[in-house]
């Protein structure tokens, strides 16, 4: 199945690349990698903004690394001339949760992306994986990843 007919499947529908919000790129390819800025929890509602296990919680949270999980994949497509064909691997994943002080479920929460990964590139989608609570996020945001992909 080609991950375009994937998508579809599992009722996505890629958004516009997001544009870059300060001095940076959404995304830089070298040699047979694409290195994507941090995506965050947006979408055309507006997003998810919050601190997660204050105001948001788990499985809201979960729903918004998914969120950053589908720009991720714009921005890959994107960068891949609109093949997601030439996707080899997604290498690593780097998440971001805007926690509360005593919040220790990130990992649980980047999982929203991850299984994402897992669903649209089947085994080429396991990836290496950083997550992380941070104090605050870019516009306030709950929740951002990054991710760095091998094409060909």
């Amino acid at each position: 199945m080609s991950i375009d007919a994937r998508l579809a499947e599992l009722g996505i529908d890629l958004p516009e690349p997001a544009k870059a919000v300060a001095n940076y790129v959404p995304w830089v390819k070298t040699g047979n990698l694409v290195h994507v800025s941090g995506q965050l929890s947006n979408d055309a509602s507006g997003g998810l903004k919050g601190t997660v296990g204050d105001d948001v919680d788990l499985e809201t949270a979960k729903a918004g690394a998914r969120m950053c999980g589908v720009n991720l994949l714009a921005q890959i497509k994107a960068a891949c001339d609109g093949h997601l064909e030439r996707v080899v691997r997604v290498v690593k994943l780097g998440g971001f949760v805007q926690a509360a002080g005593d919040f220790t479920d990130i990992p649980l929460v980047i999982n929203g992306c991850s299984d994402l990964m897992v669903e649209v590139f089947g085994d080429k989608g396991r990836h290496a994986r950083s997550a992380v609570g941070v104090y605050r996020l870019p516009l306030g945001f709950a929740v951002e990843v990054d991710a760095v992909v091998e094409v060909r």
